[in-house]
């Protein structure tokens, strides 16, 4: 507290080093930053600086004192169940509000011994009810009249302070050797049984999602196939297990998923391709896809639509080429040549000419075999074209 003298020079002072208050504390020596701007407000406010000291405004109200001594007594007398339910004030506080009071609380508990103050025969009714209770502990204490520690102060003044069952150290007998090797045996069970449901569950997913036989071999899958797997399965194994289990490295896994979580944005792309590619009875190539994909505003580079029509297998039928074969059939017995090159006929009908022509039409091979009789004394209407 500081006299009028004191605060009036200190707030002159403060005007006159230029409302500097640092200044002004390391010159005085007192009082706070806040105090000064307090005390500087007040003399701009009245021209002068209250002659008494005016206490501040209480922190908590008279009710609010009541109303938490009052908790205090009622739950128990338990100082933290107070400030936790009411929300206010400090234990120190509290405290000194009970002693304001209730004196007579304060008083009874100092001038009481704790040897003296209860009979033995209520500890001794007090520890049976403790240990034979359905209620809890606190609320024993407060039928009682008496405070939870205080209970089992008594407790442990008749029955000694024991430790409790769960907290005492067994001294477990040495493993044996043949113990040892059962559970090395148990463990390794356990990890070929562990193995062998991660493999069954790769191979069934590998036969939902990727539409493979079940015999197949996980190695043989493409990384992206392989991708589709773990994620499929993160839920239940660890992924650096899954890794291993399918000799996937972690950075191509990353790479395939970031590949998989792009390729969604050309979902509707992928639709509208499939129709094109169905409604022009499958002889559209990448060209002609992407102009038909251009007008309908769906503007996207030659290599992403070759590489989405890929994907999704829309290829244009190419038809084969005929191999030469030269394969001529099986060998016979020659037939017998009786003309001997000598074409010519002594009457008509006597000789004959043909050759056999194949022709590839829509309805499959036809075959043209035209004949030509020879003329009597003709020679050269004989003679193939």
């Amino acid at each position: 507290m500081y006299s009028y003298e004191d605060r009036v020079r200190a707030v002159q002072l403060y005007i006159k080093l230029g409302k500097r208050p640092g200044a002004t504390i390391c010159q005085l020596g007192y009082p706070t930053k806040n105090s000064l701007k307090n005390w500087h407000e007040e003399y701009e406010r009245s021209h002068d600086l209250s002659r008494g000291y005016v206490r501040s405004k209480p922190k908590y109200s008279h009710a609010q004192k009541e109303r938490a001594v009052e908790h205090y007594l009622e739950h128990g007398r338990c100082i933290a169940f107070t400030i936790k339910a009411m929300g206010y004030p400090g234990r120190d506080s509290l405290r000194t509000w009970i002693r304001e009071s209730r004196p007579e609380l304060h008083a009874r508990a100092v001038n009481r011994s704790a040897g003296s103050a209860r009979p033995p025969a209520l500890k001794k009714a007090a520890v049976i009810a403790l240990c034979m209770r359905q209620d809890s502990a606190q609320a024993v204490a407060q039928e009682l009249g008496v405070s939870r520690p205080t209970l089992y102060h008594w407790k442990n003044q008749l029955l000694g302070s024991e430790k409790p069952s769960s907290m005492k150290r067994r001294h477990k007998p040495p493993p044996s050797p043949e113990r040892e090797e059962l559970e090395r045996q148990l463990e390794s069970l356990r990890r070929d049984v562990h193995r062998l449901q991660l493999e069954h569950d790769l191979l069934k997913k590998a036969n939902e999602l990727i539409k493979k036989d079940t015999g197949i071999d996980l190695q043989v899958l493409s990384n992206r196939e392989k991708t589709m797997l773990v994620d499929a399965l993160r839920q239940q194994y660890p992924l650096p297990e899954l890794l291993v289990a399918l000799d996937l490295a972690r950075s191509s896994y990353f790479y395939q998923r970031a590949q998989l979580q792009g390729a969604e944005k050309y979902v509707k792309v992928r639709h509208v391709m499939a129709e094109i590619f169905e409604g022009n009875h499958g002889c559209y190539g990448y060209r002609r896809m992407r102009a038909a994909l251009s007008r309908q505003c769906l503007r996207l580079s030659e290599k992403v639509v070759r590489r989405l029509m890929k994907q999704e297998g829309l290829v244009v039928a190419k038809p084969k080429r005929r191999r030469y074969g030269s394969y001529l059939g099986e060998i016979s017995p020659a037939p017998e040549n009786l003309l001997e090159r000598d074409f010519t006929a002594a009457a008509p009908n006597e000789k004959w000419l043909t050759d056999i022509s194949e022709f590839q039409i829509a309805a499959g091979k036809v075959y043209l075999s035209p004949t030509i009789p020879g003329r009597a004394g003709s020679r050269e209407s004989l003679m193939p074209n």
